[in-house]
């Protein structure tokens, strides 16, 4: 456990300065291009310090100090402490996007298609080899019916005008890692996720009612939710 401790701080020390440039590049509403440069000074962002602020200018970009190592800390303490390797470096990988979508999500409420294909895709190819590693390729095609299960589940309020459309693409890379543990682990996530974001957004709407704030307008980011709604499932099951 300690080993774990330590290698998840270290993790969240190096792999944190990249997810910051990556927020940052992709936290713009919807229809601006991507930030790919500080709009103070020009400098290149390729990564950014745990405080936060530009290494040109010191201008600050994206979210507060420490934020992103803490919580990238924590996934990755959470993903060593799976019961089987396989299900570890699942974890890894869906802490590395997920980690960026999360706060890109809570920043602007936009869930970017490079990053939501980017963890699907990965997660496809990871799945893929663990299964046929463990012998167990049939347990794909449970993979590819959870997926598509929960792609259908998300794109209908997607149609509705109530959701984003990241937020099906998410479901989609989410679903089929939940696949891997049954059906049983999919609804688990599902029921994580609406407990989690009712939570959020009571909280949000008795925030707002004490400060004699507007209550609409205020809309409740499901990407966080959706993730960490995973990843207790995964580790309850693995």
């Amino acid at each position: 456990m300690i080993a774990s401790a330590l290698g998840a701080v270290l993790a969240g020390v190096l792999v944190a300065p990249a997810l910051r440039g990556l927020v940052v590049r992709y936290a713009v509403p919807e229809g601006e291009a991507w930030c790919l440069a500080c709009p103070s000074c020009g400098r290149e962002l390729r990564g950014l310090p745990p405080t936060g602020r530009c290494p040109g200018c010191r201008t600050g970009l994206g979210p507060g100090p420490w934020r992103v190592e803490a919580v990238t800390a924590a996934a990755a303490a959470a993903a060593l402490v799976a019961a089987h390797p396989a299900d570890a470096l699942l974890l890894l990988w869906l802490a590395g996007p997920g980690v960026v979508l999360g706060f890109t999500d809570a920043r602007v409420h936009r869930l970017p298609y490079p990053l939501t294909w980017t963890l699907a895709a990965g997660l496809a190819v990871l799945l893929t080899g663990v299964q046929l590693a463990e012998d167990a390729p049939g347990v794909l095609l449970r993979c590819l019916l959870v997926a598509l299960a929960a792609g259908v589940l998300f794109e209908v309020p997607v149609q509705l005008g109530l959701v984003g459309a990241g937020d099906t693409v998410l479901a989609l890379g989410l679903g089929a890692l939940l696949g891997r543990y049954g059906w049983s682990a999919a609804f688990a996530a599902l029921v994580a996720f609406v407990l989690l974001a009712g939570l959020w957004s009571v909280g949000v709407l008795l925030t707002a009612l004490a400060r004699r704030r507007p209550v609409r307008g205020r809309e409740v980011p499901l990407g966080p939710f959706l993730l960490l709604g995973t990843l207790l499932a995964v580790l309850g099951h693995s």
